[in-house]
């Protein structure tokens, strides 16, 4: 379903500001900062993803309301500390969008798109025009992203740099060694610091060969759980109280019934 009309985001701007009116206000809404919902901005991006991955076009409707007026929150507390209005947050994304497609809103001086400086280029000349920039090539990766996700950004600019593997063979190799150190720890912290390493190098792998770690991670999360639940139903109520042998035969039970029901889907 479509519509023509144009867009008016008013009446939630309006809402946000009765819910932080400082003598009508809700108390709750009155009493969060930047720190206390930047807990809930995270989720509800997660919220969007895992809608579009469910393909719940009604679910990423509500869902994307929901990012939605996490972005009105930040706005509505960054004008009442005398920062920026939601008007100037509307401006500088429209100005952001437009500065990195001049292939499409510049004076077509480029001729066309597969002449126009790239996107992640046009990201850098960026950085470095801000004040006080960090001139590395770590710059802006934003520290609060998921570990896994901010793992690959980084590798990715220091590959820029050259500092990468040439392969996935040296990549590999590089898990042997890392599993090696890990297997050789003997503190609580070494431990944590060799899974740690472990990690990032299973996600330079990853890379290397073309594959989303985060992605990969969630899909081995819904493969976990539901082979877990069919364990689960096969089992019944003696499921906890059942010897570990008797639990692995039930987890492969559940890989085979999960193939078997693969084989036969109309798709297979």
């Amino acid at each position: 379903m479509t519509t023509s009309a144009q867009p008016d985001i008013s009446p939630l701007i309006a809402i946000m500001a009765r819910l932080r009116d400082p003598d009508q206000g809700c108390a709750w809404d009155k009493a969060q900062t930047f720190e206390s919902i930047a807990p809930y901005t995270i989720e509800e991006a997660y919220e969007v993803a895992d809608a579009i991955e469910r393909e719940d076009m009604a679910a990423l409707c509500d869902e994307l309301g929901d990012l939605l007026l996490q972005t009105v929150f930040h706005a509505r507390m960054a004008e009442e500390a005398g920062h920026f209005a939601y008007q100037q947050v509307i401006d500088a994304i429209c100005a952001k969008m437009r500065r990195r497609h001049p292939h499409i809103f510049g004076p077509h001086s480029f001729g066309n798109a597969a002449e126009t400086p790239g996107w992640e280029a046009i990201k850098a000349a960026e950085r470095q025009s801000k004040e006080d920039s960090d001139d590395s090539a770590l710059a802006g990766v934003a520290s609060a992203l998921p570990a896994l996700l901010r793992a690959e950004k980084l590798q990715k600019r220091a590959a820029r740099t050259g500092f990468d593997w040439p392969d996935s063979v040296g990549a590999i190799a590089k898990i042997e060694e890392e599993l090696d150190e890990v297997r050789a720890a003997h503190s609580a912290a070494e431990r944590e610091e060799e899974i740690g390493d472990l990690l990032f190098a299973t996600v330079n792998l990853a890379r290397h060969l073309g594959v989303d770690p985060e992605q990969a991670l969630r899909q081995a999360n819904r493969k976990f759980e539901r082979r877990f639940r069919d364990m689960e139903h096969i089992a019944g109520d003696a499921f906890p109280g059942l010897p570990l042998d008797d639990k692995e035969d039930l987890w492969r039970q559940a890989k085979q019934r999960e193939k078997a029901a693969a084989l036969s889907s109309p798709n297979a």
